[in-house]
């Protein structure tokens, strides 16, 4: 009787470190895929760590990364959108940063503008008209991230810890941008064949 529970304790011992094993294969693979997609983009540790949760289910596609990675930039800048709008509803900025952080604001609202564009082609690829959407998701894409750039002009004290603080937030939304750009580009060179995969 002692044998044969010791022999299912064996099974079932070595069947759960089957299974955890299995799993850090998939992850691994997974993670293998983020790499490869960021491979292309410039802040390569942002990307990985912005878009590693999109590892398994886009796999290789380059036109799933290019849609994962323009979704997390549309959610960056929601994010930063509503800081801003925190901000300016509460006044704590006076005189020309106040202006300043009303231009952002409008700036902002433009480049979340331009990359809900930019999803709703990455949504709808075709091959007949691919190369005039890869044209106008490089065109809005770019227009977006030079609204981010924009936010940034007439702020006074940038050694404020209210401007400094401002300023990282919109810096690491154009940094997640241009991966998104990066991710189009790579979508646009791969071609054609890259909107059916898996």
């Amino acid at each position: 009787m002692i044998t044969i529970i010791a022999r299912l304790m064996f099974l079932l011992a070595l069947f759960l470190s089957l299974l955890t094993n299995t799993g850090q294969i998939v992850f691994a693979k997974g993670n293998d895929n983020v790499r490869e997609a960021c491979r292309v983009t410039r802040y390569q540790n942002l990307c990985v760590h912005s878009l590693a949760h999109f590892s398994n289910t886009a796999g290789r596609s380059p036109s799933k990364w290019a849609r994962a990675g323009v979704s997390v930039s549309i959610g960056e800048v929601k994010s930063v959108q509503a800081y801003l709008a925190e901000l300016k509803r509460h006044g704590h900025m006076k005189g020309r940063n106040r202006v300043a952080l009303s231009d952002c604001v409008e700036s902002f609202a433009y480049a979340l503008d331009e990359l809900h564009n930019s999803l709703g082609v990455l949504r709808r690829l075709s091959k007949s008209t691919f190369s005039t959407q890869m044209g106008d998701l490089n065109t809005w894409i770019s227009a977006a991230l030079t609204d981010e750039d924009t936010c940034l002009e007439g702020f006074e004290g940038k050694t404020e810890k209210k401007i400094k603080l401002l300023q990282n937030r919109v810096q690491n939304v154009s940094y997640i941008t241009s991966n998104a750009l990066a991710l189009v580009n790579k979508l646009a060179t791969t071609g054609l064949g890259s909107i059916n995969d898996p």
